[in-house]
């Protein structure tokens, strides 16, 4: 394991941008993305950190554990429906198929939990019975399993800026997707996921909810993008003392960011106003936790690549050819 020290001197070379020499560069809260020849992109994953819909902070090897992660899920899931992954150049890269993004967030959640504004336990908790579309009764508890998993799906940074919460309904109604597109589009979510918790099972692991992104491929094929089942889009208990702790009202032990969500929101922070200042041995230990995740989910040893990254990123695309 990287040591703190190491950790937090790296912290000084922060890898949160790119500047390579390729068009139709586009950015996103954790990714930037280039334009390659033959319908393909480039996409570098940075080592920011986003969470209530705002970029927090840069954090060493994140970038690596998710597109490297990332890619692990896109080769165990193949079979399932088919991904835009190509080849991994470098550890923070991926040269993808240069799909359409959905304009929908797909959450599959197999537990209430959650303090974001969109989760389902913040919603319960304020009182509210119908979510999503789905109608939950009085005095369940927080953390509790649902009866199966269930989507709730989300816009991409609606009119307030922030994700938008939709019903399956309104997916198809909103004109968002059309109806053959979005049964495919579940089914799909629904298979990822029950495959991503049978993997996490193996680990020691829960896989609480996630995020998925489908997009449609230049032939017109629906394909899985993004990321799959990393800690920026999921959410993992510690399954070995998950039924101990929610007997006793604790919370899990989680191995993603939200105790990253639960330290801001201790400070009365959910995403609006300034960003609360935190010490730097927080995001030594998202750095620890992120590659500990990676290396329980795919059997593993995480291999750190060089710092600072821009450099070492420029001569692996020289040496794949790219540009």
């Amino acid at each position: 394991m990287i040591s703190e020290d190491q950790l937090l001197a790296l912290l000084q070379q922060p890898f949160d941008e790119t500047d390579l020499p390729l068009p139709g560069k586009t950015t996103g809260k954790v990714r930037e993305s280039y334009a390659l020849p033959g319908q393909c992109r480039l996409l570098v994953t940075t080592d920011r950190l986003s969470a209530f819909d705002r970029v927090l902070a840069a954090v060493p090897f994140k970038g690596q554990v998710l597109n490297q992660l990332s890619a692990w899920w896109f080769s165990q899931t193949r079979e399932i429906i088919a991904n835009h992954a190509l080849s991994l150049p470098d550890p923070n890269a991926l040269v993808a198929v240069e799909a359409n993004p959905f304009p929908v967030e797909v959450i599959v959640r197999g537990y209430i939990t959650g303090v974001t504004s969109t989760a389902l336990w913040y919603r319960y908790a304020l009182g509210e019975r119908e979510i999503y579309g789905y109608t939950f009764p009085e005095g369940l508890q927080k953390n509790e399993p649902l009866p199966a998993p269930i989507i709730t799906p989300t816009t991409k940074g609606g009119a307030t800026g922030h994700d938008e919460r939709l019903t399956c309904r309104q997916v198809v109604e909103q004109r968002y997707l059309d109806q053959a597109t979005w049964d495919e589009v579940q089914a799909a979510a629904l298979a990822l996921f029950q495959c991503g918790q049978q993997a996490a099972a193996q680990a020691g692991l829960i896989l609480v909810d996630t995020k998925y992104e489908f997009g449609r491929a230049p032939d017109g094929s629906v394909l899985l993008i993004d990321e799959v089942h990393t800690p920026d889009s999921s959410r993992f208990w510690k399954a070995g003392s998950y039924a101990a702790r929610l007997s006793a009202g604790e919370e899990p032990e989680n191995f993603d960011k939200e105790f990253i969500r639960l330290a801001y929101a201790e400070r009365g922070y959910r995403g609006d106003g300034p960003i609360p200042a935190m010490p730097d041995s927080l995001w030594a230990a998202v750095s620890q936790r992120y590659i500990q995740l990676y290396e329980l989910l795919t059997g593993e040893t995480f291999l750190p690549g060089a710092y600072p990254v821009d450099e070492r990123l420029r001569a692996n695309l020289e040496k794949a050819g790219i540009p």
